[in-house]
């Protein structure tokens, strides 16, 4: 009789673990970053190679970053609505061209729009890496003390724009 119980038991196991998963939120990924400061980068420019941007440069106010790429189809999913995002002017948008070719980018840029206040150019994907990245589109939400605080992975939009980054901008510029 033990000999059965020890299977079925472990079965019974299986299929508790199994429906836990089922019940996840399947598009809220934890990340090891939130509440803890952002990944220190500086990279060069996608508009100019020359230049570069680091996140010091948005340092005491709130931002977001935008991880993107030509080759991306949810990228171009969520351009229109990072451009409306953009155009509402509550937070700057940061993009992280991710493992791209530069000329590709700012033929994307010129020709759909361009809703960043600057882009960085990460040919290589170390800085993405840093930020935890795997996939994009992924957007991160950076408080003005340079922590993140949000991260979203999928096609942002103006919905989900305001259903989860709004709320904590607003409750950040009440706390400061």
């Amino acid at each position: 009789m033990l000999r059965y119980l020890i299977p079925v038991g472990l079965l019974a196991a299986l299929v508790a673990f199994f429906f836990v998963g089922l019940g996840r939120d399947k598009q809220t990924l934890p990340s090891p970053l939130l509440g803890k400061p952002a990944p220190a980068f500086s990279l060069p420019r996608v508009d100019d190679p020359t230049q570069t941007v680091s996140n010091k440069d948005f340092a005491g106010q709130p931002y977001v970053l935008n991880v993107w790429a030509t080759w991306c189809v949810g990228c171009r999913q969520e351009h229109d609505a990072l451009l409306a995002i953009a155009a509402r002017g509550e937070v700057p948008i940061v993009g992280l061209n991710w493992k791209d070719e530069r000329d590709l980018a700012q033929q994307w840029l010129r020709e759909l729009g361009n809703p960043y206040v600057v882009t960085a150019f990460d040919q290589e994907g170390r800085v993405a890496i840093d930020w935890g990245v795997y996939g994009a589109p992924e957007t991160f939400l950076v408080d003005s003390a340079g922590n993140v605080i949000h991260k979203h992975v999928a096609p942002l939009t103006v919905e989900i724009w305001e259903r989860e980054f709004l709320p904590l901008l607003k409750q950040q510029a009440v706390s400061r």
